[in-house]
């Protein structure tokens, strides 16, 4: 994997407050291994290839609509290396190809297991199966977060990004806050805007950091993967008015969470905030297919 080429735009989002809001479009790095997926499996697998496996392959864990499954699948293509998919659910065996997310991995040529969810919890036991089965495999977690992944969003961080108060970000598994946490500038508050609410996340982010200066906001809007008709609206109403598209589990709860601290005064006048877009756009289809078979709202 390459450094991409790309200048990675900072845009104003205007507020009627007195603070400074930004966003900074990660989504723009690649088009099916976007925003912080890339710099998690930068040097994932950059050292992985460097070890010359004789017979590479990728393996990573995710539910049905994953971003993380979805750039595995790319990345190996990408390396022409092959990747298995252990997905959470055996019921989706029958149905996968219902699921766009899971047609996309297959595309790229990704394999899968779909195993229960009690399998799925006991990722210790999973990965010492897999390791035995696949002894030169590149195994990565859930989310991609660990220390390689930590130091890839590193990259995320450069001149532009050290002159803001606030540094948010959406928070799934810790290691895109880890890493924002562990290289920002000493003078910086990270905040962190939970997409699921996961008790143990400040620990795992304090491990991979030993940093406890930032907070953890829940933006999960009712639970993970959940989508309010509140979500849909802004989501809806921000693309049309900033022409920057939103996912609804991610990206687009902390864009609106952040809102809503603005106008009660959460950030001190005169405040600098950057919002960092951490991609996942290919979640949209698969939220609007379910969201169809509610006859509710789409994401436009």
């Amino acid at each position: 994997m390459k450094i991409p080429e790309i200048h990675i735009p900072i845009l104003e989002i205007p507020v009627e407050k007195k603070v400074k809001l930004f966003i900074k479009r990660e989504d723009l790095i690649n088009s099916q291994i976007s925003g912080n997926k890339y710099w998690k499996l930068f040097f994932n697998i950059n050292n992985y290839i460097k070890k010359n496996p004789e017979n590479p392959a990728i393996i990573t864990f995710g539910g049905a609509f994953s971003n993380h499954i979805s750039a595995v699948s790319a990345v190996g293509k990408m390396l022409n290396i092959p990747s298995l998919g252990i997905i959470r659910g055996e019921e989706l065996q029958d149905k996968w190809r219902d699921n766009p997310t899971l047609v996309f991995a297959e595309k790229n040529g990704m394999s899968f297991r779909f195993i229960t969810r009690e399998e799925y919890q006991d990722k210790e036991k999973l990965i010492q199966s897999l390791q035995q089965e696949f002894p030169e495999a590149l195994i990565v977690p859930e989310g991609g977060t660990n220390e390689d992944a930590v130091n890839g969003v590193k990259m995320m961080l450069n001149d532009e990004t050290k002159d803001f108060d606030y540094l948010c970000t959406a928070v799934g598994t810790g290691g895109t806050i880890a890493g924002i946490l562990k290289f920002c500038e000493d003078n910086q508050k990270v905040i962190g805007f939970k997409a699921v609410k996961d008790s143990s996340l400040e620990n795992k982010i304090f491990e991979l950091t030993l940093k406890r200066n930032f907070d953890l906001i829940d933006s999960s809007f009712g639970g993970y993967g959940k989508i309010n008709d509140e979500n849909i609206r802004f989501i809806n109403d921000f693309k049309e008015r900033y022409g920057i598209p939103l996912e609804p589990i991610y990206t687009g709860k902390m864009m609106q969470k952040i809102f809503e601290l603005i106008d009660e005064g959460y950030f001190p006048e005169n405040s600098r905030i950057l919002c960092f877009h951490t991609g996942g756009l290919q979640g949209i289809e698969g939220a609007n297919l379910l969201l169809r078979k509610q006859n509710r709202n789409l994401i436009i």
